[in-house]
């Protein structure tokens, strides 16, 4: 418990130059705080000498007040068995309630909050008019022979501390209160005490009817029968709160068990979660590739239908003529007076005819009697006849000697007039009609194509190439019925060496 605060006594912004004793105590209430003045007793000047308030303005301590009627603020009166224990306090002068006003002041009530403390332990001093306007009491006449009154004042301020002290222990409320605060508590007291009176009246009433109230005395068998019967239910509920506590210790080592199991399923839970997310994205990009494969496996049969429906023949070994001049792959064979074509050229026009001449013949083989080989070497080819002699089927030769070049050329003839009698004669196999047959174009006579000589020695460039060209004439029939009656798959060799021979 906290002692009452007391705060000393300020000087008032009105005061003449005078001061107030600042040892005088000053109250303040504990619940709104306002400042507690204290009033009602004799002047502090009553018992200080003449030469000691000498040097002291009197009216530095005079004021107007109003009469102790119109005091209408708190106060805090202590009893009169109080004021008469206290040690040395003499008892109040009868004149000590009079109250001088000022003339020159104006009336007015006192704002502030006041503690009446007993004749012999109050001090009047003034209120300082910034802190509630308290109201200023006049000295009395000042007697020259009383002695001071500091102790007693001290041990009367002591007193009244003591007294708060006790009413704060006894109310748990903390003192001093102002009459307003104290109407308040006052109020919340009595609401508190009439709630316990309520309660008392219930016990009253609750203990009135168990008074009442008739009990069936047992007797010592009975007791003594009841008190086994309890024991017993005691026993059997010691057992089952054993039993309990080892099913709930068991549960709890389950449930350790289950955390753990928890625990472990959840980490098998991320995982799989993990894996599945792997192998989904693995599983998304076989399937990205597998698409791609398949699209590419379309596009591949697509091109493949194109390429069945496509001889390789046709596109290897194109034909065609230059005016006069015949050509095979874009390559001249034959030349004219007036028109010049390097021996180079003319080798590789007969390379390309030696190739396509001996692919077709060596498709058929041995169902085709293939007597004269052709041999294909690019732009040097050769062609061995029956008598397995060989002759090269390639220039530069003398235009006046060229025995060797011509029978090549012949035996040339010669395959191609054999493998179109082979091809007609497999017409006739399979009954394929005469007017869709095998007919080539320009007749072969042994050296003669459509009475043209194919021999370049004594013979003229012109014969010599229009020979040529009908050659190749009888080639490209030849070709369009091979194309038409085999679905020819050439080895790798024979396109290797044509697509060579192409370049040349």
């Amino acid at each position: 418990m906290k002692p009452p605060v007391a705060v000393a006594a300020a000087s008032s912004a009105g005061d003449n130059g005078g001061g107030v004793d600042p040892s005088l105590p000053r109250f303040q209430c504990q619940e709104c705080h306002r400042a507690l003045v204290v009033v009602g007793v004799e002047s502090f000047t009553d018992r200080v000498p003449a030469h000691a308030v000498s040097g002291m303005n009197v009216s530095s301590v005079q004021g107007s007040v109003m009469g102790a009627s119109r005091m209408y603020n708190s106060y805090v009166v202590l009893s009169k068995q109080n004021r008469s224990h206290g040690h040395g306090i003499p008892p109040r002068p009868p004149n000590a309630a009079v109250l001088h006003a000022e003339p020159n002041q104006p009336t007015r009530a006192i704002e502030g909050s006041y503690i009446v403390l007993p004749p012999a332990a109050a001090s009047i001093y003034k209120t300082p008019a910034s802190e509630g306007g308290g109201a200023q009491l006049p000295p009395p006449s000042m007697n020259s022979s009383s002695p001071l009154p500091g102790d007693n004042f001290h041990s009367s301020v002591t007193v009244l501390k003591r007294a708060f002290e006790i009413a704060s222990s006894q109310t748990q409320v903390e003192q001093p209160l102002c009459l307003d605060c104290m109407s308040v508590l006052s109020d919340k007291m009595g609401k508190e005490i009439e709630d316990v009176n309520t309660d008392i009246k219930a016990y009253e009433a609750c203990l009135q009817r168990l008074e009442q109230e008739t009990y069936n005395i047992l007797s010592e068998a009975d007791f003594q029968k009841e008190k086994q019967k309890i024991e017993e239910e005691e026993k059997k509920l010691k057992a089952a709160i054993e039993e309990a506590e080892k099913q709930y210790s068991s549960i709890n080592s389950e449930m350790k068990d289950l955390e753990t199991k928890s625990k472990q399923f959840e980490e098998l839970e991320e995982r799989y979660c993990h894996e599945l997310n792997s192998f989904q994205f693995q599983l998304t990009s076989h399937q990205e590739e597998r698409d791609a494969v398949l699209a590419k496996i379309e596009v591949s049969q697509v091109h493949l239908e194109l390429l069945k429906r496509t001889n390789v023949l046709n596109d290897a070994f194109y034909i065609s003529h230059d005016g006069v001049i015949g050509t095979i792959n874009s390559f001249r064979l034959g030349r004219l007076p007036n028109v010049q074509v390097e021996w180079d050229e003319i080798n590789a026009a007969w390379g390309q005819a030696a190739l396509l001449l001996h692919t077709m013949a060596q498709y058929f083989t041995p169902k085709f009697q293939y007597r004269i080989k052709i041999h294909p070497m690019g732009s040097y080819p050769k062609v061995t006849d029956i008598n397995n002699n060989t002759y090269e089927l390639f220039g530069p030769v003398n235009l006046f000697w060229s025995t060797r070049f011509d029978k090549a050329m012949t035996w040339f003839l010669t395959c191609l007039q054999e493998f179109a009698d082979f091809a007609i004669s497999l017409d006739k196999e399979n009954n394929v009609p005469p007017e869709k047959s095998l007919k080539l174009p320009y007749k072969i006579e042994g050296d003669k194509v459509g009475s043209h000589t194919i021999f370049l020695s004594f013979n003229k460039l012109d014969n010599w190439t229009k020979a040529l060209k009908y050659m190749l004439c009888n080639l490209k029939w030849v070709l369009y019925w091979f194309i038409g009656n085999t679905s020819f798959a050439p080895p790798s060799g024979s396109l290797h060496v044509a697509a060579q021979s192409s370049k040349r």
